[in-house]
């Protein structure tokens, strides 16, 4: 379906959220600040950390009582083992480690360096040591905000849930849809007509990671303040699927 114009709104002055928010009324609290209302086929892109801290997945370091396997691979790859114990417990699979890094397989099925356990724009109170894990169903948190939106104002959104993760055989990090519903995380051309008549063969269509990629240019990495992104004007089949339906098979992953 073309599209030849894209609107990217970011919504103003949404408050610091805390566990137990209500994150579609601060959305909808947003949209209205921003001067708009939301129409079919609006995309919402939402930063992690806000999807999971509404969820309450904030866990103090002081409250981790590491393993012996936490120890040894924290002296390996020179990391708090109370924190490699975090890691360890929301992984499948430690995929590589060095000095400084370790990548897993988390058990989202999403390889990532650290679990994707941040302490950045997490709030610390007194001596707190405080990080924040990945929701533990982004897919679910997706469907659950566009059915919100449907019964509060009527309307068929999308939504994707975006993380910043580096990428193979490339420096610097981007945004990556860790959960969607509304849109065909991966999109199939296959059987769709080229300029020219010919019926693609293999091309797929990481709409998801592509909208999560888009809306991060708003969000920022650090004191933007901005982790929800409104998309308007793209064209897109409704569907059922989940950003799950963009991990690529271990036995097909060329980087394992």
């Amino acid at each position: 379906m073309k599209t030849s114009r894209l609107q990217l709104i970011a919504l103003p002055d949404l408050p610091m959220v805390r566990p137990g928010d209500d994150l579609a009324d601060l959305i909808l609290q947003g949209v209205a600040g921003a001067g708009e209302a939301l129409r079919d086929s609006d995309v919402l892109v939402l930063a992690q950390k806000i999807v999971s801290k509404a969820n309450g997945r904030i866990v103090d370091l002081r409250g981790v009582t590491p393993s012996a396997r936490a120890a040894a691979l924290a002296a390996e790859v020179d990391k708090d083992p109370r924190l490699i114990e975090l890691i360890l417990s929301e992984s499948t699979e430690v995929v590589a480690k060095r000095p400084g890094v370790i990548v897993v397989a988390h058990r989202l099925g999403i390889v990532l360096a650290n679990a994707g356990i941040d302490a950045s724009n997490v709030e610390q109170e007194g001596d707190s040591e405080r990080v924040l894990l990945l929701p533990e169903d982004p897919d679910a948190d997706c469907r659950a905000l566009c059915q919100a939106m449907h019964e509060r104002q009527g309307v068929r959104v999308a939504a994707v849930i975006n993380d910043s993760v580096g990428r193979a055989w490339r420096n610097g990090t981007m945004g990556l849809a860790i959960g969607s519903a509304g849109l065909p995380a991966l999109w199939d051309l296959r059987g769709e007509p080229d300029l020219y008549g010919r019926e693609l063969q293999v091309s797929e269509v990481g709409l998801a990671d592509q909208l999560a990629s888009a809306g991060s240019l708003l969000q920022g990495e650090g004191s933007q303040g901005q982790p929800v992104v409104l998309v308007r004007g793209l064209r897109f089949p409704g569907s059922e699927q989940g950003a799950g339906a963009l991990l690529r098979p271990a036995e097909q992953d060329m980087f394992r």
